[in-house]
């Protein structure tokens, strides 16, 4: 799956960085240091909102 990505809001100025992306179904979450090369976790949409609501 082709996703766009872009910088979390919740990343941090060092070394915290993510980088997520959103697709119809799913939100996807890489280390934004290691790019490409990055394992990328997916999440249902439901998931990452209470993720987003529990923090």
């Amino acid at each position: 799956m082709e996703y766009r990505w872009r910088k979390s809001s919740y990343s941090q100025a060092q070394n915290g960085c993510v980088e997520v992306a959103s697709a119809v179904h799913v939100v996807a979450v890489r280390d934004s240091k290691l790019g490409e090369a990055s394992p990328v976790l997916a999440f249902s949409r439901t998931a990452f909102a209470a993720f987003l609501a529990a923090r």
